[in-house]
């Protein structure tokens, strides 16, 4: 590509928003005729919609059939705070902190719930902790894929299987991105608006049995909000893991859900998702390996992630890194070849380019000569 000529081709959809994300291929708000609007999440259409979704959640993430699905209130964040305020106390923690949302989870351990005994292992963005030293025989809490930090838990291998803490993973940028290893794994949490670019606003707790056991023998020494309460009488309420959800659920992001986990088996379940994910991340990573002026946040190729793909701009020439990220996103969105391609407000400099499975590799492909362009151009405007 000459200095600064316009590149001839177009991603079809520009969103590479990493949250809410792109929609799956095609969709048209048609697919969503079937949603029972105007009836009761509690009668039995929109009952049969709830338990469809778990149904379905479970066959394509591969969830074993003792562990228990729920829909939640409050996206990602409402699960992971559900599971926090109802387990943590009764085993010391560990808490692990390596970008914004991790750290968020720092600030309700040791800030809010005031957890006496809680270690805070924190790496910097672009790096995991050591997890080889980390004691798991402490109540873990942790992400598996940092969305704005572009790094990935790589497996569960370092996990043991007879630690005698809980793992508790938020995994929201990760789960039908990547695998994920459910024996490791006790407490699991994501929102429908990440990877499978649903609609926001409601969570998927996910528990193995060593997580029921605890919420049943164990009765934390502060005040729980209705929202967060998973056990009457010391029994978990199995209800809210057959789609009786604890308060109302839009119907309408319900079908949305269903439509886009029924996209994911008619391509193939898992693998294919999990492929197309690294198809996109490999276009961004062979784009930034063939260029001295950009890299990948993540400082290991086997951390970095196939989802939230985060990139900082490396030219020495560049007097000021935040003003020049922000001021490529913005010609790439005036150009509208890229919408939400900043880099999240904490995080460091650059770009944050979303590769779910949602996204289409040639959408990437056509991005990034326009990444190449908004640099070229906008250090000829700083020049």
């Amino acid at each position: 590509m000459k200095d600064h000529m316009t590149p001839a081709a177009r991603p079809a959809n520009p969103r590479f928003s990493s949250g809410p994300c792109a929609k799956i291929p095609g969709f048209t708000l048609d697919m969503l005729a079937g949603a029972p609007l105007g009836r009761s999440h509690r009668a039995a259409p929109g009952k049969g919609k709830l338990k469809r979704a778990i149904d379905l959640t479970r066959e394509v993430l591969g969830v074993p059939a003792d562990y228990r699905i729920g829909i939640v209130p409050a996206s990602d964040t409402g699960a992971v705070e559900m599971a926090m305020w109802a387990m943590l106390g009764a085993r010391p923690v560990e808490m692990l902190a390596w970008e914004s949302f991790g750290e968020g989870w720092v600030t309700d351990a040791v800030k809010q719930l005031k957890l006496a005994d809680a270690k805070v292992t924190r790496a910097d963005y672009g790096r995991l902790p050591d997890l080889a030293v980390v004691d798991w025989d402490r109540d873990v809490v942790f992400t598996w894929n940092g969305t704005t930090s572009g790094v990935r838990v790589p497996n569960g291998d370092v996990i043991p299987a007879d630690r005698a803490g809980l793992t508790i993973c938020d995994a929201t940028s990760a789960a039908f991105a990547m695998e994920l290893p459910w024996s490791k794994l006790d407490v699991t949490t994501f929102s429908w608006q990440k990877v499978l670019g649903g609609e926001g606003g409601h969570g998927v707790l996910i528990l193995s049995p060593r997580a029921v056991e605890r919420l049943e023998t164990f009765t934390p020494d502060r005040p729980l909000p209705k929202i967060f309460r998973m056990t009457k009488g010391g029994k978990l309420i199995e209800g809210i893991f057959q789609g009786e959800t604890i308060n109302t659920p839009s119907m309408l992001c319900v079908e949305d859900y269903i439509v886009a986990l029924q996209w994911a088996q008619s391509i193939g379940g898992l693998p294919a998702l999990i492929a197309r994910a690294e198809a996109n991340a490999k276009a961004v990573r062979d784009f930034c390996d063939a260029r001295d002026w950009i890299a990948n946040l993540a400082e290991d190729p086997a951390t970095a992630s196939t989802t939230s793909v985060c990139l900082r701009f490396t030219d020495p020439a560049i007097r000021d890194g935040a003003a020049f990220a922000k001021a490529v996103a913005k010609r790439l969105e005036t150009e509208g070849v890229g919408l939400d391609l900043g880099a999240y407000r904490d995080a460091p400099p650059g770009l944050r380019i979303w590769c779910g499975s949602t996204v289409e590799a040639s959408d990437v492909e056509a991005l990034l000569p326009w990444i190449e362009w908004g640099y070229r151009a906008e250090l000829a405007a700083q020049a």
